[in-house]
């Protein structure tokens, strides 16, 4: 308890830090400062501006200094997409190398429409997990779903796992296809479906893994514009995955809406039984200090 200068009592609460997975050391990344609405990110000596909603508390320098420094810069001019300010000279592709404790593998990127550059670093600390859970396991059934450019797909791969990628979009395929190519890794099962539909077919056939990853979207349109909303979905593809998956396993699920690691451990424990899963927030370690949360991860390891 604490008095202020007025005679007035102060109650001061002290709130648990949020449990969250550990960030890998990675030479080719780093998240510069973060706040007011931006993150400042370095990739392969590269620096760019990004919107970022969670970051809420001040810049620990000012914007207008990261902005003569980024060599990019991402500005929203609907609620959907927007347009980069690039500095003359910026390259439209470069490349960048993983961590060797996730693969060692090389993604390549690019500025797009949708502020995204073709990498989520955060998910380094999953790649990691992928990684770990398939050494000694030469051969090992994984499945990647709503599997973007790849990375845990090449995770997989690099670990010598036989992969399938799922993603709806060919294009986003063509990308990753590209990430395995400079890898120097090939033989990726390359799957343009939607995620659900093609785990309940897979159901029907029989066919088992030793790994599932899923990183679905929060909300979304399909092919034929019918709505997608995780919240709607998620039960049955915990269901989905609990059929496909053998009985030792590993399970790695990405959520970015309003389903915290309470709710989805509560989802593991309902389709998983005694396998409890662990829930935590994946966050960016900032070279100021500050972590930034940018989703939930829940792990399953059997």
């Amino acid at each position: 308890m604490k008095f202020s200068k007025s005679g007035r009592v102060l109650l001061l609460f002290l709130w648990p830090m949020a449990q969250t997975w550990t960030f890998p050391e990675w030479d080719d990344y780093q998240l510069l400062d973060c706040g007011d609405g931006w993150k400042v990110e370095q990739f392969a000596g590269r620096i760019l501006l990004r919107p970022e909603t969670a970051a809420i508390w001040p810049l620990a320098q000012p914007l207008e200094h990261w902005d003569r420094k980024s060599g990019a810069r991402f500005d929203f001019t609907s609620k959907k997409s927007g347009k980069w300010s690039v500095d003359p000279g910026f390259p439209e592709r470069w490349s960048i190398r993983v961590p060797q404790a996730c693969g060692g593998f090389r993604m390549n990127l690019e500025l797009t429409a949708f502020k995204h550059v073709g990498i989520f670093p955060e998910q380094a600390s999953n790649w990691a997990f992928i990684t770990e859970q398939l050494q000694g396991k030469p051969g090992a059934k994984v499945l990647n779903l709503f599997a973007y450019t790849g990375g845990a797909s090449l995770a997989a791969k690099a670990a010598g796992a036989d992969v399938t990628h799922v993603d709806s979009i060919k294009q986003v395929i063509g990308w990753t296809r590209e990430n395995m190519e400079s890898s120097g890794l090939d033989g990726i099962r390359w799957v343009v479906e939607d995620a659900l539909k093609f785990m309940q077919r897979e159901v029907r056939r029989g066919n088992r893994y030793t790994g599932i990853i899923m990183d679905p979207p929060t909300w979304g349109l399909g092919a034929k514009g019918e709505k997608w909303r995780l919240e709607d979905q998620i039960n049955t593809l915990f269901q989905a995955a609990a059929e496909l998956l053998e009985p030792e396993h590993f399970l790695v699920v990405s959520t970015y809406s309003g389903l915290t690691p309470t709710m989805v451990e509560a989802l593991a424990a309902r389709h998983f039984g005694h396998q409890h899963g662990k829930g935590r927030e994946l966050v960016l370690h900032a070279a100021t200090g500050i972590d930034l949360p940018l989703g939930n991860t829940l792990r399953i390891s059997q």
